[in-house]
């Protein structure tokens, strides 16, 4: 082919494709960009951002602050949605919604600041520099560093009186200056308008993919239509890659748009996925990801020929029938078991299971950075599985589902009313008649068929999928998902089944608004509580029946009746004994997580073994010095000619049951804390740094082994941690951040230290 007939198709396709593909955005310019990464966006990176200062963007910047806080379990009405990219495009629109600038403000035309000095950016940053942090072992408590803290958020005409009243509170807060040449580089920028640069538009085979994926997802046919409703409102979270490109670094979002392939998109923002996209038609558009990587809420889910042929076999090529598009009505919508009844429900499982660890972390990472409310109902550490997605019993639970759909129903999504005692009562009922109806089901069709209880009831990822089985950390009010069965044999575990994934989906992911009142909240949180409690309880199925009733009754120790009678009570049991062969030396449920362990495709979770003496001596302790150790924490071991391993320890706070919203620390039993000791990261939120010569390394397991008071934590630091205020503690930050993305560089993501401890 000639290079200008080359060039013409080139050029066609690119018209094609239209200016929504081309169009060039804005972006830090890069010697900016390495700082403001680096240095602000460990702060400023997602909703809890202080005074919504969302920095992981250009547009962030340009967009300003607010008053308003997104997290707040006060207030009695929704608030406004404030998302980045969504819900207004302009400064000038942003200004409608009450941000202020902290630039010149050149919204509606007007011109920057006559002086870049003036800003709010650039005198935070020379707030810092005139008065940088005290020397010593810690902060002095004048810093608030508490996350619900009373956030100062001075405006231009504001700021005089807040350095008077806190002069140590410049940026980066709490935490060392920028260095010289730093510091310089950024207020030049600033002295010159902040600027931003034009993005490089997508590579020709990059828009061939996009072309591509379009075309799959706005199909005409009813069955490629109600295909694409369910994918989207199972993606709209996930940041999308093509897998078959080189690594180019660029995402993705799956949106729906007013406008059809081939036009700029124009994004319809709604609050929730599921709700009416509106009159007319609409499209489902691949926007390219115009926000830095952060690892909070980075969920790369991977495009390429094998998933479209996977989708195309799941959904398109068995013989179904769709005889009408489901409306968007909120009973039906909001409920996927009415939703998508036409869809095979053995399609949807696979679905999800296919990555079953996206799944389960859109409920951590999902629409929330700050998972409080919905967190606060599961234990530290526990291992999640899931039943393995039997097609010749795939109908007739699909039925069943449908059936008792009635009973599926989620908790009100309008977020206009509080939450009542009459309403969880009614959600209560629901769930145990739900439960009753699903306990019979399974004795008549293991009577009917004959079924087995045994572990072929277990998905153990088909030989292939390292998806089946999951470790589920919490870390207060974050937590994360790994793949494998990690760390001490836990507590407890789930077993969870279609319904209940698709459950935890609508629930905490799809249906959950963190712009919502604290009625919706406190709702959510109420009606995950029957859902964990489902998990567990199909988890004690598969254990002899003579065990079930104690070790139910220890998961819940202090619990009252009314919460126990969801899990195991006498109107939901299940009678049929295991089929699973136990021997009587010891407890059944370690034997069981152990055969389990042996027979899941990637259980063993090699990618986290530490092969360190003196590690594994400090992950095989357990006890209530170890509620002394911060939740999570990074640490870097190095020694003369060896190289940089980097090791996470997980603290795991132990409780006697998390069957209530409030006195979590009357619960707490820290004798029976354990330690997670991980190769590599598990966390976004670092709550401390470690840096230890590998020489030292049974030094330092001893002194976290004889830790008795905060003094004794205190020496820890000082000998192997870095405090907030340490001269070196940027170098072992971005160490850190270096590490992550050579290591990890498909799933690393900017880290966040809005929980850096002050011990």
């Amino acid at each position: 082919m000639s290079i200008a007939r080359a060039l013409l198709l080139l050029i066609l396709l690119l018209s094609a494709l239209g200016p929504a593909q081309v169009r060039a955005e804005q972006d830090y310019p890069p010697q900016v960009k390495e700082i403001v990464e680096r240095r602000c966006m460990v702060c400023h990176g997602c909703y809890d951002a202080p005074c919504q200062l969302k920095l992981d963007a250009w547009e962030g910047l340009q967009r300003g602050a607010s008053k308003d806080k997104v997290y707040d379990g006060t207030r009695l009405i929704s608030s406004n949605l404030t998302r980045l990219f969504i819900d207004a495009q302009t400064p000038a629109q942003w200004r409608e919604k009450g941000f202020y600038p902290v630039l010149g403000d050149t919204a509606a035309g007007q011109p920057a600041a006559a002086d870049a000095r003036d800003d709010v950016i650039y005198r935070m940053l020379q707030l810092k520099e005139r008065h940088p942090l005290p020397d010593g072992d810690r902060l002095p408590d004048s810093f608030d560093l508490s996350l619900d803290r009373d956030q100062q958020c001075p405006k231009a005409e504001e700021f005089n009186e807040y350095a008077d009243n806190y002069p140590l509170w410049g940026m980066p807060y709490a935490l060392p200056g920028l260095d010289e040449a730093r510091q310089q580089t950024l207020l030049s920028w600033l002295e010159n308008g902040a600027p931003g640069v034009e993005v490089a538009p997508p590579s020709p085979r990059e828009l061939q993919q996009v072309a591509t994926w379009e075309r799959f997802f706005n199909g005409t046919s009813l069955k490629q239509q109600l295909m694409s409703r369910y994918i989207f409102e199972h993606l709209f979270i996930a940041n999308l890659y093509f897998r078959e490109l080189d690594n180019t670094g660029r995402y993705y979002r799956l949106v729906r748009s007013r406008t059809p392939p081939g036009q700029t998109i124009d994004v319809i923002a709604t609050r929730r996925p599921y709700e009416s996209p509106g009159a007319g038609p609409f499209y489902y558009r691949l926007q390219l990801l115009r926000s830095t990587i952060v690892a909070k809420r980075h969920m790369p889910y991977a495009l390429d020929t094998a998933r479209l042929q996977r989708w195309t076999a799941l959904f398109l090529e068995p013989d179904y029938e769709v005889s009408a598009l489901p409306s968007y009505k909120p009973e039906v919508a909001s409920n996927p078991f009415v939703a998508f009844q036409a869809l095979p429900q053995n399609s949807r499982y696979r679905f999800m299971l296919d990555e079953a660890q996206f799944t389960i972390m859109g409920y951590i990472k999902g629409p929330v950075c700050r998972g409080q409310i919905a967190l606060n109902v599961i234990d530290d550490q526990f291992w999640v599985f899931f039943t393995d997605p039997d097609e010749e019993r795939a109908q007739h639970t699909a039925e069943f589902l449908a059936r008792e759909s009635g009973e599926l129903r989620l908790p009100n999504a309008d977020g206009n009313l509080l939450v009542s005692l009459v309403q969880w009562r009614k959600y209560s009922k629901n769930q145990l008649k739900f439960l009753k109806a699903k306990t019979q089901f399974i004795n008549q069709t293991a009577r009917a068929a004959d079924i087995r209880v045994d572990l072929e009831l277990i998905w153990d990822g088909d030989g292939h999928n390292d998806n089946a089985s999951l470790t589920v950390f919490r870390h207060t009010d974050t937590a994360t998902v790994v793949k494998g069965l990690v760390g001490h044999q836990p507590k407890t575990a789930w077993l969870i089944d279609y319904s209940l994934l698709e459950r935890i989906h609508y629930l905490l992911v799809a249906g959950f608004d963190v712009y919502g009142n604290v009625g919706h909240q406190l709702e959510t949180r109420l009606y995950m509580d029957f859902l964990r409690m489902e998990g567990e309880q199909n988890f004690l199925f598969l254990l002899p029946k003579q065990e079930r009733i104690a070790l139910r009754d220890y998961w819940y120790r202090n619990a009252g009746e009314h919460v126990k009678r969801f899990v195991m009570t006498d109107a939901m049991a299940f009678d049929r004994d295991t089929d699973i062969v136990f021997s009587n030396d010891s407890p059944a449920k370690p034997q069981l997580l152990n055969m389990l362990q042996q027979r899941i495709y990637g259980a063993a979770a090699k990618r986290y073994a530490i092969h360190d003496s003196a590690l594994e001596r400090l992950a095989e302790s357990g006890g209530a010095h170890l509620s002394l150790m911060p939740q999570v924490a990074f640490v870097q071991v190095f020694g003369h000619g060896e190289q940089e391993r980097v090791y996470s320890l997980i603290h795991n706070s132990a409780y006697s049951n998390n069957a209530q919203i409030f006195q979590e620390e009357e619960r707490r039993i820290p004798q029976e804390d354990t330690l997670t000791v991980a190769r590599g990261f598990i966390g976004a939120y670092p709550n401390a740094f470690f840096q230890i010569n590998s020489q030292d390394l049974d030094t330092f397991t001893d002194a976290v082994l004889a830790l008795e008071s905060e003094a004794d934590y205190a020496a820890l630091k000082r000998r192997f941690g870095v405090a907030r205020n340490a001269p070196h503690f940027w170098q072992v930050s971005d160490r850190f951040h270096d590490h992550a993305a050579a290591f990890f560089p498909r799933e690393s993501g900017v880290f966040d230290l809005n929980r850096y401890e002050n011990r």
